[in-house]
């Protein structure tokens, strides 16, 4: 296991996430328990021009909670969710910077970044000439700006950065923010992703490379990881981060803390700009990967919330990946489930709203079930599924792992404390 002097390990004191589910984590975790979908019609794309009916829409999100109109008419919708997910998790951590934010630094990620606001200055480009784009064109679109953003908005100064990763951008986002704090650039960092990729060329794009499910008439059910009828997933769009602090600082303030950072992993599996390696090679050396720089064998893994985002090859690849870092004997009694279908795919966020989502199951004692999930693939029979209902269990360590285009692969191990 890796140094557990308190001063070298990192612990999740808050959790700030804005997505399908609602605002706030209490929100999204009573709706992972009760099974309850975010998904439903699309409303932020015109119907008529969207390849798909249906999405998982943050609906209850409303900007000017959190943002001055001036603020958040200079920035994208994805930046809007960052913002958000950075003060509610910071007032969950009971972190307050007051101007003292020297110590407290920002890494942030997103698969897409400003993809709306750059269709929107395009089109004006194009029909009302280039002279009429927005000045602030480049802060609204640039991947870094939703990290850039939550620094301004919130007056943090330690270290900033992002991670542009796919899928994987959030726990890249959550393991170089942990190793931020190890190496004592900073005391506390606040981490995760956002993405706001519900837009026409967003759905046309994941449409076209065959991902999303074409289960518009019943959006709850689209979504079926591991199932033998799955036929892909839905687009979501969210802001998740957590708050990451020193062990002995945060026992020093006397906050909850949900659980430990014991060990982050990636690789890289570049045979395939899209479609990933069915042996699950590279996904398992992610994994692989952060149980090493956990210091923990398979053996002592009770939980994977898994990428599960419900696609042909991309499940059958998830589970070969787990097989291969956990061993067989070992994987079919390890408990996996996928909550995507209920929030859908939020992309780089839906990583770091996976990570918060574990922390809790670790804090509660509950695994989150698989909806819709009511006849496995043979082919992803290889772990113990936990469908039809949530599972109480002894929660020791979970691993969240996330798969992304281009070959990101990333996993996190998470203990309770």
């Amino acid at each position: 296991m890796r140094d557990r002097q308190t001063d070298n390990r990192v612990v999740i004191t808050g959790l700030g996430l804005v997505s399908p589910l609602g605002v706030g984590y209490d929100a999204n975790w009573r709706a992972v328990l009760e099974g309850r979908s975010g998904a439903g019609p699309i409303t932020l794309v015109d119907p008529d021009e969207a390849p798909v009916q249906a999405a998982c829409e943050a609906l209850e999100f409303e900007v000017e909670d959190f943002l001055s109109r001036r603020s958040a008419s200079r920035m994208d919708r994805f930046a809007h969710l960052a913002v958000a997910a950075a003060r509610l998790g910071l007032d969950d951590a009971r972190l307050s910077v007051n101007g003292g934010g020297d110590r407290v630094g920002v890494v942030v990620g997103t698969a897409l970044g400003g993809l709306g606001s750059h269709q929107d200055q395009l089109e004006i480009a194009w029909t009302r000439g280039t002279d009429r784009v927005s000045p602030f064109a480049l802060p609204m679109l640039l991947p870094n700006m939703a990290a850039a953003q939550v620094a301004i908005e919130v007056g943090l100064r330690g270290p900033l950065s992002c991670t542009s990763t796919a899928c994987a951008a959030g726990v890249q986002a959550i393991g170089d923010a942990s190793e931020v704090i190890r190496r004592g650039s900073a005391d506390a960092m606040v981490a995760g992703a956002a993405d706001a990729g519900i837009t026409p060329m967003g759905l046309a794009a994941f449409a076209a490379a065959g991902a999303l499910s074409s289960r518009g008439d019943d959006p709850a059910g689209a979504a079926r990881p591991f199932d033998a009828s799955r036929d892909g997933f839905l687009l979501g769009e969210a802001g998740a981060v957590v708050v990451l602090e020193r062990l002995d600082l945060a026992r020093a303030r006397g906050v909850p803390i949900y659980c430990e950072v014991l060990g982050f992993g990636s690789s890289a599996g570049p045979d395939n700009l899209i479609n990933p390696d069915p042996t699950g090679s590279a996904g398992g050396a992610a994994v692989s990967r952060a149980l090493a720089d956990a210091g923990l064998s398979a053996e002592q893994v009770d939980y994977v919330n898994a990428h599960g985002a419900a696609t042909q090859g991309g499940d059958v690849s998830e589970i070969a990946a787990l097989r291969r870092a956990l061993g067989d004997d070992v994987a079919t009694s390890v408990a996996v489930s996928s909550t995507k279908p209920q929030h859908g795919h939020c992309l780089g966020a839906s990583s770091s709203l996976e990570a918060a989502i574990t922390a809790l199951a670790l804090r509660e004692g509950t695994i989150p079930a698989t909806a819709n999930l009511s006849e496995i693939d043979p082919d992803c029979d290889a772990m113990d599924h936990v469908y039809g209902g949530v599972r109480d269990a002894d929660l020791d360590v979970a691993v969240t792992a996330c798969f992304g285009v281009g070959g990101n692969n990333a996993a996190l191990v998470l203990a309770a404390v």
